[in-house]
């Protein structure tokens, strides 16, 4: 069995608006909501660890989401503090080589086949992530340069890691005055090989409304047509 942490501290502010993303609503859900009942969806998840903000006035209580436990814990100012703090809040009987996953509140249209094939191919270490398909320019001051675009990857979550080597890569990079993007970083830091995992196109961040916009068509419009024709 394995856990999820999602880092939910954030308050959104490419977003813009005074409610953070994560609680933006899409057919009368937040925004997180969707995300955790996708991840409630995979098989053998055992539980999931939302880390919120110390003053959160939005988080609904949520204990269970589908049968899958929910725990809380409070984050940092920055990701890795928060995902720190999750990894912390996990239950003492989830092991040092247990495979956790971490995953963005604001990335609701994560496929669970698609998180079941990483926890499956890179229990050690690894991530979602789709290739570069366009063409990929570099600009300099006076000049523009074609990036190769062949071994370039867009990284994308969850993320999939042993709990004990995530929390010292972690902690050895705050130790080191270094603020890791992703958790994939901090391993690759840390010395540790990983594993890209082919994930879909349509597994977006929200980060603008134009990227909720094409949430809100992904999950409702299409979910519909989905549901039509099963």
């Amino acid at each position: 069995m394995s856990w999820v942490v999602v880092p939910a501290a954030g308050s959104g502010r490419r977003f813009g608006g005074e409610l953070p993303k994560q609680y933006v609503e899409i057919a009368g859900k937040p925004v997180l909501r969707w995300t955790l009942e996708q991840l409630a969806k995979v098989p053998g998840i055992d539980g999931i660890v939302v880390v919120l903000a110390a003053h959160d006035a939005h988080w609904p209580d949520w204990r269970e989401i589908d049968g899958i436990k929910i725990l809380t814990a409070i984050g940092g100012a920055e990701r890795v503090d928060s995902v720190l703090a999750g990894l912390r809040a996990l239950p003492p009987w989830v092991g040092d080589s247990e495979s956790i996953l971490v995953h963005d509140a604001a990335r609701p249209c994560v496929k669970p086949s698609d998180v079941e094939r990483l926890l499956r191919a890179a229990p050690g270490g690894g991530l979602l992530a789709v290739p570069m398909r366009d063409t990929v320019k570099q600009q300099s001051e006076h000049k523009v340069l074609t990036i190769p675009r062949e071994q370039l990857w867009r990284a994308q979550t969850p993320q999939c890691f042993p709990r004990a080597a995530l929390t010292e890569a972690l902690i050895a990079a705050i130790g080191a005055g270094r603020v890791p993007t992703d958790e994939a970083q901090a391993m690759e830091w840390a010395g540790y090989p990983l594993l890209l995992i082919e994930g879909s196109e349509d597994n977006l961040k929200i980060t603008t409304e134009r990227d909720l916009a094409l949430a809100r068509w992904l999950l409702v419009v299409m979910g519909l047509a989905t549901a039509l024709l099963a």
